[in-house]
């Protein structure tokens, strides 16, 4: 035993040496936005990013975390989203060139059409009256966005207007805004049955959704779309899909472009990402329930060994990309749904998915043995999930550790088992 965790402990420390590199090598290059990043939902895995933490305006993308708030909100009992407010002098600040449902101090509007405007129409008169109601004042729902900001894991966000009009001190990541999406569909699913409506009518004018991809791919439920002229064209787009495994539940893929240069361009390099990660990569059980981990040596107890093992089983997202070469987004066919590449007589020809996908594991554990009497909580493993060299997911198996010491008698009769086999 003292031999099998010896080699197990090896075998991490070696594979500890290993550069994470991302699950699909894009060529920068070939993307035409400033910064991005591909995160699978399931699995919390980053697929591909550029740039992803480098912080940047996010102009309207802000109002995802705005309709993330009030739906928290709904959720928790304290706002309604049939409740019907009074506009107040607030919306007087949004400026005439900015994007608005046009309301009047002393209009009436209900939450839910506040909701759609914020999210279909980008209006900024809807964020700051959601933000008003909600926290009572602007500078105290802009404090509650930046600690749910930090709850999320936003390193490198900081918010100062609930609108996402440009300041200095008002900045997010696409790496940052991916980990918010993630968080509204797990928490507050609700948001997408706002951002995937392709039009919203209030006072008898039919607004369209900018979200050109709705248009593109049934599979999407949009997100946010934003711009202003010091971020560029934004865009956050999620979309769910069958999983390439069977038995699997549905994929969903969330997807953040910053500082692309048109409505169009910045449509067509997520749709492209979004694609091509569906496409070539996929989810897959990467550790299975109640699967035996290790066995730790237990002392002064009448069982010597101790078994680890998983509470449940544990998704990973693998790469099905098998060629050596950076990936040229410019030559993924979406009517093929394939990666081209120009053979020997310069003939282009498909780069099939590899669907022979391998994945390993080794295990570091953090207990040597475990000593009785003993109840309490546990973290007895990590486990490292691996496809080739590439790091895919560490697991830490944790467990409530309940061992009753032996009596005397038994560690007597243990004893004497052990010198005399025959008698176990």
């Amino acid at each position: 035993m003292k031999f099998f965790n010896s080699l197990i402990a090896l075998g991490c420390f070696c594979f500890s040496t290993f550069i994470h590199a991302d699950l699909l090598n894009i060529n920068p290059a070939t993307v035409e936005a400033e910064s991005w990043t591909i995160l699978d939902t399931q699995t919390g895995q980053i697929i591909a990013e550029h740039n992803g933490h480098a912080q940047r305006a996010p102009a309207s993308l802000t109002k995802m975390m705005t309709a993330y708030i009030a739906l928290k909100e709904i959720k928790a009992g304290r706002l309604n989203v049939n409740e019907v407010i009074t506009a107040t002098p607030i919306v007087s600040i949004v400026q005439p060139d900015e994007s608005q449902m046009f309301l009047k101090p002393g209009e009436k509007i209900s939450v839910d059409q506040l909701l759609a405007g914020l999210i279909v129409m980008s209006a900024n008169d809807a964020a700051v009256s959601l933000a008003e109601k909600i926290s009572g004042s602007l500078p105290a729902f802009v404090e509650r966005m930046n600690q749910e900001a930090k709850a999320i894991g936003m390193q490198n966000t900081h918010f100062a207007n609930p609108a996402g009009i440009t300041m200095d001190q008002h900045f997010s990541s696409a790496h940052d805004l991916a980990l918010l999406g993630e968080t509204i569909v797990k928490q507050t699913p609700e948001y997408l049955s706002y951002s995937k409506q392709p039009s919203f009518s209030y006072k008898n004018k039919e607004h369209h959704a900018t979200n050109l991809v709705l248009k593109l791919d049934p599979s999407s439920d949009g997100m946010k779309t934003g711009f202003t002229k010091a971020a560029g064209y934004n865009l956050a787009l999620t979309a769910h899909r069958p999983n390439s495994q069977q038995g699997l539940a549905e994929r969903r893929l969330m997807v953040v472009v910053m500082g692309t240069k048109s409505a169009e361009k910045r449509a067509e390099v997520a749709y492209r990402l979004l694609d091509l990660a569906f496409y070539y990569t996929r989810n897959q059980v990467g550790l299975e329930g109640k699967q035996l981990i290790a066995e730790l040596p237990v002392n002064k107890a009448t069982s010597k060994l101790y078994k680890v093992e998983t509470k449940q089983s544990q998704l990973v997202t693998t790469s099905l990309y098998s060629q050596a070469n950076a990936i040229d987004l410019g030559l993924f066919d979406l009517n093929q749904h394939k990666l081209m590449q120009a053979n020997a007589q310069g003939l282009m020809t498909t780069i099939a998915p590899n669907m022979d996908v391998v994945t390993h594991m080794n295990v570091a554990l953090k207990q040597k043995d475990l000593t009785a009497p003993l109840d309490q909580t546990m973290q007895l493993a990590q486990v490292n999930i691996y496809q080739g060299d590439q790091l895919l997911q560490s697991f830490d198996i944790e467990d409530q550790v309940h061992i009753e010491e032996s009596t005397w008698y038994q560690r007597f009769w243990g004893w004497l088992q052990e010198k005399f086999p025959f008698l176990a």
